[in-house]
């Protein structure tokens, strides 16, 4: 059954049956209901949002034999003609092919005639963005004074093509993308009626890779049924158009957000070598990405199985720093679609993400320095001209080697050594933001948790990004180091340490000697060049 059938006999009937389109449909029933109906109507929407399917009901709703009425029969002859395509007061009209001023001028003619059964005369004029210029001037006069009997129904993907003297006169309504749960259940109980067995997973991916378009939905459909037969899975539809699953994108997510390049770049290529679309692995995971931003910016969980994907990787880095991951997987998203070899902007985005996500910003230092300092302000100064910062090597993470060669020890150790060889781990990758760690007083393990106890004036510092980043490296490395999977919870709540104070740093012209400089001198790999003496 082609998708053309599946239009024809599911397609939404009545109103309250329009898919998705709430806004559209209550006007539109106001409308009805109040006797305030428009001579001209245009809906506006990208392609298979359901703008013709739309028109045609407004259509038996007001040639219904009840009608105008909110809700068409659907059983007497106006509904049944209309629906079939074949009503003699229901006109359909192809903008592409019939956009001609010929056309247009014995339409002029025709509308002077009264409907043969109906109570109106209505042209429904598809893609009438197709118009010629010529054709939209002889449809303005009868547009400005339509007779009393005639409606106008247009639809169209480009309505800035329309001229301004045309959309002027109607009443617009823009018809926004099929949600992909709307379009799931859309498929879903065609698939009941057609005594298919859909697994509801299946649907997801149908629907997600639709983009909105219940038309293309229902097309995949079709040729989904053509190669499964009646009992169609979720591994059938990611093989027949070349998509990664759900768990693999999650999967890629997760690499990237600890620094795991090595996995990250695997999974990449075994996706490519599986022949893959490299380019819905990279939309998928832009928009796995922007889940993850709304649910961390919310703190709202998201339903269904997409929260559960998202799950473990909430929590690891703030909103901000998600922000700019999405505009650099974006920006690789949009040079991808004109890029002959798909993989290497894909490895390049990964590799840029990980960078941006495992290396210290300014914000960050700024953050840590001021909670090191006790929240002191630091000082302002003139700053000596600096050249612009050597390139940070790239902060790729090799691959992981074997848990016996790096933190595994015996599941009896105490968890005192398993800290301390965790903690150095750490400080030998990150040297500068991992002095944290070293001020921990108690650290206990119990029932899934990491209890940490840390000096009670280092509060501040624990709430630094830093930590909340280095916090899920531990227990990452926790895992792989004793086979427990723990949460971290550090606290402080310990006896308060007397540090060397690091504020108010003393304002001085000695630069290159000053701690702070030194500090990101090191940090970000900066040279200082000497002031140039500035010419009279």
């Amino acid at each position: 059954m082609s998708y053309q059938v599946f239009a024809r006999k599911y397609r939404p009937q009545i109103f309250e049956e329009v898919l998705g389109q709430d806004a559209v449909v209550r006007t539109l029933r106001n409308a009805i209901k109040s006797g305030r109906l428009a001579h001209a109507y245009l809906f506006v929407g990208p392609r298979g949002v359901g703008k013709t399917s739309t028109a045609r009901i407004f259509a038996k709703a007001l040639n219904c034999v009840k009608g105008p009425t909110e809700k068409p029969c659907g059983e007497c002859d106006p509904c049944r003609e209309i629906a079939g395509g074949n009503s003699l007061d229901v006109l359909e009209i192809d903008g592409a092919s019939n956009n001609g001023v010929e056309q247009i001028r014995d339409l002029r003619e025709n509308v002077r005639f009264l409907p043969s059964h109906g109570k109106f005369r209505i042209y429904l004029i598809d893609e009438v963005h197709m118009l010629s210029t010529a054709a939209f001037n002889a449809l303005l006069k009868t547009l400005e004074e339509p007779p009393e009997h005639v409606k106008f129904l247009f639809a169209t993907t480009e309505a800035h093509k329309l001229p301004a003297t045309i959309i002027s006169r109607c009443q617009r309504f823009d018809l926004q993308p099929i949600r992909d749960e709307i379009a799931a259940a859309h498929l879903l109980a065609i698939a009941k009626k057609e005594k298919i067995s859909l697994d509801p997973a299946a649907a997801e991916v149908i629907a997600r890779a639709a983009e909105g378009g219940m038309r293309d939905a229902e097309s995949m459909l079709d040729q989904v049924v053509s190669f499964c037969g009646d009992k169609i899975g979720e591994e059938d539809v990611l093989s027949i158009f070349g998509f990664a699953s759900a768990a693999d994108v999650a999967a890629l997510a997760g690499h990237i957000l600890s620094g795991d390049a090595a996995a990250a770049l695997d999974l990449v290529a075994t996706q490519s070598e599986s022949g893959k679309d490299l380019g819905r692995l990279l939309s998928d995971l832009v928009a796995l990405g922007r889940d993850l931003l709304v649910s961390e910016a919310t703190g709202r969980d998201l339903p269904g199985r997409r929260g559960e994907l998202l799950a473990p990787l909430r929590g690891r880095y703030s909103a901000r720093k998600l922000t700019e991951l999405l505009e650099v997987l974006s920006a690789a998203e949009a040079g991808l679609r004109y890029s002959p070899d798909k993989k290497l902007p894909l490895e390049i985005a990964v590799i840029k993400s990980i960078q941006l996500l495992h290396t210290a910003d300014l914000d960050e230092v700024l953050d840590t320095l001021s909670a090191m300092t006790g929240g002191a302000p630091a000082p302002v100064r003139a700053a000596p001209r600096a050249a612009a910062p050597r390139p940070v090597a790239p902060v790729v993470a090799a691959k992981p080697a074997p848990v016996a060669e790096q933190t595994r020890v015996p599941t009896d150790a105490p968890v005192r050594d398993i800290w301390k060889k965790i903690a150095a781990e750490i400080a030998a990758k990150h040297p500068l933001r991992s002095e944290w760690l070293d001020s921990a007083q108690d650290i206990t393990e119990d029932g899934g948790e990491l209890r940490a106890v840390f000096p009670a004036n280092k509060a501040k510092v624990l709430q630094t990004p830093v930590v909340k980043e280095q916090g899920a490296l531990i227990e990452e490395l926790w895992q792989k180091a004793t086979g427990r999977k723990i949460s971290f919870r550090p606290e402080a709540t310990g006896e308060a340490v007397v540090e060397k104070a690091l504020s108010p740093v003393p304002v001085t012209d000695d630069f290159e000697n000053d701690p702070g400089i030194e500090a990101a001198i090191e940090l970000f790999g900066a040279t200082l060049e000497p002031e140039e003496a500035s010419q009279s």
